[in-house]
C-alpha cells in the first residue's frame, strides 16, 4: 500500500514557494506603506498657507500751526541814578585872634551947642459942613403890608358836639394815665386830614385811643385874614382816673 505522506524531497520546493509568496506580500505592503507616506509628505509640502496682508491707514500729519507772535517785553525801567556826593571843602581852623593894639585916647572935642527949632504951628482946621439928614423914602406900612391875622383851628366850639375821649377799659384797670399830644392837620372844611404824634403818654393803648379821638372830632378851620386855610394845630388829650 502506498504511503499518503509526502516525501521530504517533495516538500522543499513547496516551502520555498510559500516563503517567496510571503516575502512578496510583505514587500508589496512595505512598498504601499512607503508610497502612501511619501505621497502624504509631498502633498503636505504642497499645501499653500494663505498670507493675509494687513493694511493700516495712517492719517497725514496736520500742518504745523504758525507760531503766535509773543508780545514785546515791556521796557525795563531806567536804573535810578545814584546821586553823586558833592565834595565838601575841608573846614579850615579858625585863625587865632590878633590882640588889639592899644591906641592913645583922643582928646574930647568941645561939645557943639544944640539948637532947638520950634515946630511950625499947625494950620487952623476948617470946619467940615455936616450933610443934612436924608429924607426917608419909606412910608408907614399900609393895611396891605401889615401882619396877616391868623386864627388857629379849634375843637372847643360848643356847636361841634365832640365826644369825650374813650378811656380804654384795660388801661383803666391797670391804672395807666398820662398825656398824649397829636399834631393834627385841619382842612378848610373842618375835618382832620392826618395826625402826627408829638408827645406820648407812655402807653400805646392810650396813644391809640387819643389818635382815634382826634381823627373823629370836628374842628373850626384855621383862618388867615378871614379866609379859611389848611393849618396844623396841637391837640392834647389828658388821661386821668378819678375815684
Amino acid at each position: 500500500m502506498p504511503s499518503l505522506l509526502p516525501s521530504p524531497s517533495s516538500t522543499k520546493p513547496l516551502l520555498s514557494r510559500n516563503v517567496t509568496i510571503a516575502l512578496s506580500v510583505v514587500a508589496v505592503h512595505v512598498g504601499l506603506i512607503w508610497t502612501l507616506q511619501s505621497g502624504l509628505l509631498i502633498r503636505a509640502a504642497e499645501i499653500l498657507i494663505p498670507v493675509t496682508v494687513l493694511s493700516q491707514l495712517i492719517d497725514a500729519p496736520a500742518p504745523p500751526q504758525p507760531a503766535k507772535p509773543q508780545p514785546p517785553a515791556p521796557p525795563k525801567p531806567p536804573a535810578p541814578t545814584k546821586p553823586t556826593p558833592t565834595p565838601t571843602a575841608p573846614v579850615k581852623p579858625a585863625a587865632p585872634p590878633v590882640p588889639a593894639q592899644l591906641q592913645p585916647l583922643a582928646v574930647a572935642a568941645p561939645a557943639a551947642q544944640a539948637t532947638v527949632q520950634a515946630a511950625p504951628a499947625p494950620a487952623p482946621s476948617v470946619p467940615v459942613p455936616t450933610p443934612a439928614p436924608a429924607k426917608s423914602s419909606t412910608s408907614p406900612p399900609t393895611a396891605s403890608t401889615a401882619a396877616a391875622v391868623v386864627q388857629q383851628p379849634s375843637s372847643n366850639a360848643d356847636y361841634l358836639h365832640n365826644p369825650k375821649p374813650n378811656y380804654p377799659s384795660l388801661s383803666a384797670r391797670l391804672g395807666e394815665t398820662g398825656r398824649t399830644v397829636y399834631k393834627v392837620w385841619i382842612g378848610v372844611d373842618g375835618k382832620p386830614q392826618r395826625a402826627e404824634l408829638v408827645s406820648s403818654s407812655g402807653f400805646p393803648r392810650l396813644d391809640k385811643a387819643a389818635y382815634d379821638t382826634v381823627m373823629a372830632w370836628r374842628y373850626v378851620p384855621g383862618m388867615r385874614n378871614g379866609v379859611a386855610e389848611t393849618m396844623a394845630v396841637n391837640v392834647p388829650i389828658h388821661w386821668e382816673l378819678r375815684s
